[in-house]
């Protein structure tokens, strides 16, 4: 997979607001907030442009891998609590309608077929961190702050974090996190399964892209139905071995795994094409 600059325009893709969307390798795609003098705070021109991206990306056969980041020192400071001050008078319903909206538009990003990474390159907080929750995969800087402080704003957690951060951390840590709303670095996340890697300042955007490189050099078939198995679980044993029994052939009938066995025997670079 060869890598291209960032600032290279791809023909074909949609307009954005708070939000670029990049394609620094072949099959690889990045996203990246875009309001660093708010922390990457989620706009409402952010969030509307979010939902196009996913929706474009979604209908790209091209995209193997999706990376997430943000511009400058932040990663993402969460939602824009500004307009609930400008409103104390909203009823409930009137605000449960304003944020079912807000939570399936950037929890879009769980709809791609194809395996996500967050590069969390400085603060995430609140929604900030759910977003990176909703990804496959997060690598995150060793001095990035993380946490789901809504508490201590006097607010439930939205975006579905009470059931994002028990599935990734478990059901002890999550308590900790979300009734104390206290931030971990990068190293304590790493010990709390929270991430999978820790870097150093730019080695986290390389990190993140050479995995993204290495994501797309898979066969594409094999991975989206990997993801799939990962996504949905599985009740017990047997239900695994139910589906793994009719996902496995599905690959075993693929030009892919035929070009993977004789890349093996010539030992070189397979070339998938996801059929």
């Amino acid at each position: 997979m060869s890598a291209q600059t960032p600032e290279e325009p791809t023909a074909g893709d949609p307009p954005l607001t708070h939000l670029r969307l990049e394609r620094p390798g072949d099959g690889v795609a990045r996203l990246v907030l875009d309001l660093p003098d708010r922390r990457n705070a989620m706009s409402e021109e952010m969030t509307a442009s979010w939902v196009v991206a996913i929706d474009h990306l979604a209908a790209d056969p091209t995209v193997r891998a999706v990376v997430v980041t943000g511009e400058g020192s932040a990663f993402c400071a969460g939602g824009n609590t500004a307009w609930l001050a400008e409103e104390p008078e909203a009823s409930v319903a009137q605000l449960r309608a304003k944020m079912q909206p807000f939570y399936r538009a950037w929890l879009a990003i769980r709809r791609l077929e194809v395996p996500t990474i967050a590069a969390i390159n400085g603060p995430a907080i609140g929604a900030g961190l759910s977003l990176a929750l909703a990804c496959d995969i997060r690598y995150a800087a060793a001095d990035a702050r993380m946490g789901v402080p809504f508490v201590k704003l006097g607010l439930h957690p939205g975006m579905a974090t009470t059931h994002l951060l028990p599935e990734v951390v478990g059901p002890a840590a999550a308590k900790d996190l979300l009734l104390t709303g206290r931030l971990v670095d990068g190293h304590e996340a790493l010990a709390l399964g929270l991430v999978s890697r820790v870097l150093e300042g730019e080695e986290l955007a390389s990190a993140a892209l050479q995995a993204a490189i290495d994501v797309a050099g898979t066969a594409p078939v094999a991975s989206r139905l990997t993801k799939v198995a990962l996504a949905r679980g599985h009740a017990d044993l047997e239900a695994c071995l139910d589906w793994e029994a009719l996902a496995q052939p599905v690959t075993m009938a693929t030009a892919d795994l035929q070009e993977g066995i004789r890349a093996v025997q010539e030992r070189r670079t397979p070339r998938f094409e996801g059929r």
